[in-house]
């Protein structure tokens, strides 16, 4: 009965040790996804802009699947790059609120934290920290941000190895929920309190930010994110 046991004991942990190596394997050395961020708007200058000026969303322009998905380039953009929906004047479905802009943390787990939000028709961008995180229609890839998580783990040699990332971002009264792979649970919550925006984040921390219009100086070149543990 007790060698039974043992077997049964040393499988589960044969399984478990697999399945964790299987996971980590494809969180960093799966193939990166494609660069469909527009070059432009890459090289572009995202720090001149005055993000109190808003785009009037009126439908007169571009639809956001007529427009490339962003995503972020390697583990994280060199500096702050031009909006990913400049272009795009689809107005907002019903159940989606108004967060469009230039945020700063000023209370909770992350004071000091900045993030732009853009929004158009069903679609999200986030961009903040080195990070482009994109959800919705658009005209090149899936709807899921299908991304890189931006906090080197480890390089080898010149090459940095950070976490692969993919999450929708749907709209349910209001709130702006971060649903893991697309179809798993929740893990980030955004929504307006007020002036303020409000995020939530699975491990229980809250920030709030209030509106900024113009990017911080030292929010123009992203600081390095991550142990980033050398081998080679």
């Amino acid at each position: 009965m007790i060698a039974t046991l043992a077997k049964w004991l040393v499988r589960i942990v044969i399984a478990l040790a697999i399945m964790i190596l299987a996971a980590f394997g494809q969180l960093f050395f799966s193939s990166r996804p494609p660069l469909t961020t527009d070059p432009a708007t890459l090289a572009g200058d995202g720090s001149t802009i005055d993000y109190c000026d808003l785009p009037v969303l009126d439908g007169s322009a571009k639809t956001a699947a007529d427009i490339a998905k962003g995503n972020t380039p390697g583990c994280g953009y060199s500096h702050f790059p031009l909006p990913i929906l400049a272009e795009c004047t689809e107005p907002l479905p019903q159940e989606a609120a108004d967060i469009r802009g230039l945020w700063f943390g000023v209370g909770g787990r992350h004071i000091g934290h900045v993030e732009r939000i853009e929004q158009c028709g069903r679609r999200t961008v986030v961009t903040s920290s080195g990070l482009i995180h994109d959800a919705g229609p658009n005209s090149t890839a899936g709807e899921t941000t299908n991304d890189t998580e931006g906090g080197v783990l480890f390089t080898i040699g010149d090459r940095e190895y950070c976490p692969r990332t993919s999450a929708s971002m749907i709209w349910n009264d209001g709130v702006l929920d971060f649903h893991v792979f697309g179809w798993g649970p929740v893990v980030v919550q955004r929504y307006l309190d007020g002036d303020q925006l409000v995020w939530e984040y699975a491990d229980g921390s809250v920030t709030r930010m209030d509106r900024i219009c113009t990017l911080p100086d030292d929010q123009k070149v992203p600081r390095p994110r991550g142990p980033r543990y050398s081998f080679f």
